[in-house]
């Protein structure tokens, strides 16, 4: 039988790359709920420069970590960075203005949050969803206020970017502790549990009871539009957490669907 494949660690390898080449200031970005059908999209950003070693210890995707060990992370990494900051777009803006928009709006509100300018953005993914040309419909706050640095994009950045991975750790746990505060207030859709996510007990309360006003009601949501679920399907996140590793890189936990495999 062959060994198991060892759990991928981010680095800094491409940060001290960039670096090299000019960009003092270095921005690691991430996005988590995207795919969730209630509450915010939520954009993390951890900005390091040459002073910042290594990443504390255990810092991985925040998919790949379980919930303690995510919230053990955060003032690690907020001591580590040179700065740190985490925006949202809501459920209503996401209506107004489109999924693509709101990410870019709560990136920008995330920049706009740091007391330094990056020289360079680095974003997870093959989109630059940040500096999109397409600013119709975009709120005048995000495209007139906030200076936008140059953007490079890396797929599975979250997955080899130390600045990358932390950002997906502070924008996750902030946004579940959203959800989590949420869900006394609308107690039949399990928020503390799902995290606003397609899993069972959601969708099963949204057949029931229908959308609040924190779903996205753009999205043809179950009990609305379709009984079949619409085109929320679509919209989950196309990564899933293949295993969750704890802090310390220990034996890998089942994944559950309340939201942890989801960025």
């Amino acid at each position: 039988m062959a060994p198991p494949a060892r759990s991928r660690k981010p680095n800094l390898r491409v940060e001290r790359a960039l670096q090299r080449e000019g960009y003092r200031l270095l921005a690691g970005m991430d996005e988590v709920g995207r795919g969730a059908l209630a509450g915010p999209v939520t954009v993390g950003v951890v900005v390091i420069d040459e002073t910042c070693r290594s990443a504390p210890q255990g810092v991985r995707d925040s998919k790949l970590l379980q919930p303690h060990a995510r919230e053990s992370m955060v003032p690690r990494i907020r001591r580590w960075s040179l700065a740190h900051a985490v925006g949202h777009a809501s459920p209503a803006e996401i209506d107004e203005i489109g999924i693509i928009a709101a990410l870019r709006l709560a990136g920008r509100r995330a920049l706009a949050s740091l007391d330094v300018v990056p020289d360079l953005v680095i974003l997870d993914g093959n989109h630059d969803w940040l500096t999109a040309p397409d600013e119709v419909g975009l709120l005048a706050f995000a495209a007139d206020e906030v200076h936008t640095p140059p953007v490079t994009t890396m797929i599975k950045a979250d997955l080899k970017c130390s600045s990358v991975a932390s950002a997906s750790v502070l924008a996750k746990v902030e946004r579940d502790a959203i959800m989590v505060d949420l869900a006394p207030e609308h107690p039949a859709y399990a928020w503390e549990l799902n995290k606003g996510y397609s899993a069972p007990e959601h969708l099963d309360a949204l057949r029931e009871h229908g959308p609040c006003d924190l779903h996205r009601r753009s999205w043809r949501l179950p009990g609305t539009m379709t009984d079949d679920g619409g085109a929320f399907a679509a919209l989950e996140d196309a990564e899933v957490a293949p295993e969750l590793v704890s802090a310390n890189a220990g034996p890998p936990a089942a994944p559950h669907d309340n939201g942890d495999a989801h960025a």
